[in-house]
């Protein structure tokens, strides 16, 4: 994506920003300063990056317990109650009409369709490999970007495209050597990263009417609504779970749901959609690292190099063209 020259890939675009629980008052002045309101960004951004990557891994600890979807009602029933505590006492007015369009939208996509996608592809999986094969999200959210908001495609955006699609790739025909398991894995960590590249498109404009927390929850409630079905299985399958991965359950609903994909949407309120994908290229590194602490567990050499072509192609495509 084209980027403004001196401009930093974490200054925001507007000095005013919603608040996690409501809208300023009418006839009130909710603007901060600049430096303040960055500072404010970097910190939900930092916070974003370090709870997504704990989320890779901590999917991979509680794999063994829970089903894909089983997993995913769980965590968002979690978030549901956390983050409503701090959301509900604030909420005046509900989305009216059409607004409820792009809420119910990316509720579908990232808060159902997207977990649902990643849990099961880390069945098959280890959790730097999947953080590196949903890092080509920050690629999607630019060619979506120049498609619908009209910003084109630098040289750049299209060399580094089709690097980052080669590492795909190559991660593709090493998993393929040792089973076909993988290789669904792999489409299905493609499938998360798309669907939650639309989501970003869509949830930019929603931040601009509603406050990040309670964008937040009410995609949270359209996907824990999708995800009912799946309310058998987890009833089942937290009868026979050990505590450590039921506490498990109880962080990722917490940390990397209710708190994350709060502090995620604050930092879309405040910077362009594309320089905030282009943060989450610090996801797969910390992942590898915390999956090496807490599971010893090591991306396949073939993860390794097709993560390292991914990650060279991303970088590529925030190159400004001459």
């Amino acid at each position: 994506m084209a980027s403004t020259a001196g401009t930093s890939p974490l200054q925001p675009h507007s000095p005013e920003g919603p608040s996690a629980g409501g809208p300023a008052p009418k006839g009130t002045s909710s603007k901060k300063p600049a430096s303040s309101v960055n500072a404010l960004g970097v910190a939900a951004v930092v916070v974003t990056v370090a709870l997504w990557a704990s989320a890779f891994v901590g999917i991979r600890a509680v794999g063994p317990s829970f089903s894909p979807g089983a997993l995913t009602l769980g965590r968002l029933a979690i978030a549901a109650v956390v983050l409503g505590a701090v959301v509900l006492p604030k909420l005046r007015a509900l989305p009216r009409g059409r607004e409820w369009w792009p809420i119910l939208a990316y509720g579908v996509m990232w808060f159902a369709g997207y977990n649902v996608a990643l849990n099961a592809a880390e069945h098959s999986l280890d959790a730097g490999t999947s953080a590196l094969l949903i890092n080509v999200n920050p690629i999607l959210v630019a060619v979506m970007a120049g498609v619908i908001l009209k910003e084109g495609f630098p040289r750049w955006l299209i060399i580094g495209s089709l690097v980052a699609f080669g590492g795909v790739a190559v991660i593709a025909l090493g998993s393929g050597t040792r089973s076909t398991a993988d290789v669904a894995g792999v489409l299905l960590c493609l499938l998360a990263a798309a669907l939650a590249a639309v989501s970003v498109i869509i949830q930019k404009p929603v931040l601009r009417k509603f406050p990040a927390g309670q964008a937040t929850w009410f995609g949270i409630m359209v996907g824990l609504l999708c995800c009912l079905p799946f309310g058998g299985q987890l009833v089942t399958e937290l009868q026979a779970a050990p505590l450590p991965a039921t506490l498990g359950l109880v962080y990722l609903g917490i940390f990397p749901t209710a708190i994350a994909f709060t502090t995620w949407a604050y930092a879309l309120s405040l910077i362009d959609a594309g320089k905030l994908a282009a943060t989450t290229y610090l996801v797969p590194g910390t992942t590898v690292l915390i999956s090496w602490l807490v599971l010893s567990e090591i991306p396949t050499v073939w993860g390794l190099v097709g993560g390292a072509i991914c990650l060279l192609g991303v970088g590529l495509t925030r190159r400004r063209s001459r």
